[in-house]
């Protein structure tokens, strides 16, 4: 006989955690026992692309020098940018954000899992998310882990990374955003793997 909690017709949940977290592994996980995922990250990233929705209006808004040769945006030069400037971050973000919530409300409306997972990096930064969810999943580890993480994943230097870090929601405030929290500061896959198992059997998958 199903719970509830399993006999829910459709589940909303909300993804996240810092950079480094594990985040995006749990919700590829999530998404192999038969969520359907919503990657907003990814949608924003397919906006900047060569020939991205959201080219133009950079060029306009920031110069030319902020696209790249083959069309996309220069994400270094960019991310230096709004470091420096934070209201540019905000010019970005105007531009950006419609785009990627109307991806995100197309690619809803055609989803047929039982439970949808939005992995959204900043689901806490944003004041939209919360009513539009039944819970928040919060990915959750170390400062010094996101660290390690990210340096051994992408190379950038530790000022870099502390920069994002920064312009994202404190751990603190994650927590406290949380309906339920998974610890990765291991690295111990077969621990995410078991958490993933059970946050499916929860969400009826």
């Amino acid at each position: 006989m199903k719970s509830a909690a399993q006999a829910r017709t459709r589940w909303q949940v909300g993804l996240t955690g810092g950079i480094g977290s594990g985040k995006s592994t749990l919700a590829r996980l999530l998404q192999s026992h038969g969520a359907d995922l919503i990657d907003a990250d990814a949608i924003s990233r397919s906006t900047t692309a060569p020939a991205g929705a959201a080219i133009p209006a950079i060029a306009q808004t920031f110069g030319p020098e902020f696209i790249t040769p083959d069309g996309a945006l220069d994400r270094q030069r960019m991310r230096d940018h709004v470091f420096a400037q934070p209201e540019a971050r905000h010019a970005l973000e105007r531009i950006v954000h419609p785009l990627v919530g109307a991806e995100i409300q197309r690619q809803a409306a055609n989803c047929h899992s039982p439970c949808i997972v939005f992995d959204v990096p900043l689901l806490v930064e944003s004041p939209h998310w919360r009513s539009r969810l039944d819970r928040v999943l919060v990915v959750d580890c170390s400062s010094a882990t996101q660290v390690r993480r990210v340096q051994q994943r992408s190379g950038w230097a530790v000022e870099t990374i502390e920069a994002v870090m920064r312009h994202q929601s404190t751990r603190l405030q994650r927590l406290r955003a949380a309906d339920a929290v998974v610890h990765n500061d291991a690295d111990d896959m077969a621990a995410l793997q078991a958490s993933a198992e059970k946050l499916a059997h929860r969400f009826g998958l």
